[in-house]
């Protein structure tokens, strides 16, 4: 868990993707729309992505793209951020972790 915890401490908001799924750019998009600006590791990419996609895995994150941290604390992935957008909870979630201000 210390590479993923090193890598969302003091961020509002981070993604781990994968650069060919096409529901982590969707996420990211969404989080953007609102003025936020999340850090976006593609885990395909980076250096330490088995470490990484193993972390998440135990992290409960299946599958393990998009993951959302937001405040430093594991939101889900897309399902629970598309539930959060439709109950309008999204936007309290980044306001509180200063993600956004307005």
């Amino acid at each position: 868990m210390a590479t993923v915890t090193a890598l969302v401490t003091d961020r509002p908001v981070v993604v781990f993707s994968k650069s060919t799924c096409c529901m982590s750019y969707t996420i990211t998009t969404l989080i953007s729309s609102y003025g936020a600006n999340p850090v976006v590791y593609e885990i395909d990419e980076h250096p330490e992505g088995k470490q990484i996609e193993n972390e998440l895995k135990e992290l409960g994150c299946k599958p393990s793209s998009p993951a959302v941290f937001i405040g430093g604390k594991l939101i889900g992935g897309a399902n629970e951020i598309m539930s959060l957008q439709l109950k309008g909870q999204l936007v309290q979630l980044l306001l509180k972790a200063k993600a956004i201000w307005v």
